[in-house]
């Protein structure tokens, strides 16, 4: 059909660029919660740009969805600033809701436009639903299980501190884990976090525990080998 033409030809790279923001968006949203509305464009083909939506029920758009007057718009308006990394802007929706929106370019091979990520909030969406998802305890979506502590540090040597001294305080308190095993489980726990993955870091745990990192790195091939 001629309509469906393509708009402009994308790489196989390109393709895949476009492809790894599908997660992005959806997880963007699952963060941002209700009265957002996120549309995924691949410029491919503007009869049916959208190539993923986060809500797009409040605009009524699905999959496979074309382009809007308004994104070819922004697009123009991209092309001719192209330092610009995003435009925002007051919009309103079809039932005349005000819509705060913003329109951000995704590029490919030469640095030219192959998508758009548009974001829409609805300024209707009751402040108690938007409060809901900041606290737990009263939120439908968010369970005791994701919530979590993050540790801001200087540099990873404090990070690895912070986190040690946190865990070992849990583990000497729980009355749980014998005293022999006490250091056993400090390690096991740094391993499930990741905190291995530091450089180093088996050098500053022993040494802030210590003991050996002979005895850490038994640990560590221990925990391996049951993941096998």
């Amino acid at each position: 059909m001629p309509n469906d033409k393509s708009y402009i030809k994308l790489t196989k790279t390109e393709q895949l660029i476009l492809n790894s923001y599908k997660k992005m968006i959806v997880s963007l949203g699952e963060y941002l919660g209700e009265g957002y509305e996120i549309i995924l464009h691949s410029l491919e083909n503007l009869q049916h740009s959208v190539i993923e939506n986060v809500n797009g029920h409040y605009s009524g758009r699905k999959n496979g969805a074309p382009i809007t007057d308004l994104a070819l718009s922004m697009l123009s308006q991209l092309k001719e600033e192209p330092s610009q990394p995003a435009v925002c802007y007051m919009n309103h929706s079809k039932k005349g809701v005000p819509l705060r929106s913003c329109t951000i370019p995704i590029t490919g091979e030469k640095e030219r436009i192959i998508g758009l990520i548009c974001i829409n909030f609805y300024t209707d969406v009751p402040l108690s639903s938007l409060l809901a998802k900041f606290y737990p305890e009263t939120s439908a979506g968010l369970s005791s299980n994701n919530t979590a502590t993050e540790n801001f540090a200087d540099n990873t040597d404090e990070l690895i501190e912070n986190v040690l001294y946190k865990i070992q305080h849990q583990v000497l308190n729980d009355f749980s884990v014998s005293p022999q095993n006490k250091n056993k489980e400090i390690i096991i726990q740094l391993y499930q976090r990741g905190i291995f993955n530091i450089k180093d870091a088996v050098l500053k745990v022993a040494s802030l525990l210590g003991i050996s990192k002979n005895t850490v790195y038994l640990h560590i091939r221990n925990l391996k080998e049951q993941e096998n």
